[in-house]
């Protein structure tokens, strides 16, 4: 019985480490262009190199080019909707050690930015 249960085990470990990043993440009543209205306003440039936005290119946090076809948010946490607008909104919550603040948005402006990032799935 143990080396079916190691066996199992071992199958979900694999399948968690599939590559996810195909798959649909719709945003549900979320604006893209609001999203990048929202980014360009609290100020995720600073950190960030975001498509879209000229200025400021951070250089702190990652570079966000290709981001909806990433299978994780900050190489830890699974690219889904629900988890990256609470990402996006206190990520300290999530990960108490990333260097990413969290952010002064709202449920609905998270919900954008979310949308807008799903948007950048080319390097």
């Amino acid at each position: 019985m143990g080396r079916q249960a190691a066996a199992c085990a071992l199958a979900l470990a694999l399948c968690a480490c599939v590559d996810k990043s195909d798959l649909p993440r719709p945003v549900v009543q979320a604006d893209a262009a609001a999203g990048l209205a929202a980014i360009k306003e609290v100020g995720c440039g600073a950190c960030h190199r975001i498509p879209g936005v000229a200025w400021p290119e951070g250089r702190s946090g990652s570079n966000l080019a290709g981001f909806g076809a990433r299978p994780l948010i900050a190489g830890r946490l699974p690219n889904q909707p629900d988890t990256l607008i609470r990402w996006l909104i206190d990520a300290p919550s999530m990960d108490p050690g990333t260097a990413m603040p969290p952010m002064p948005l709202t449920q609905d402006q998270a919900r954008d930015v979310a949308a807008y990032l799903y948007t950048l799935d080319e390097d």
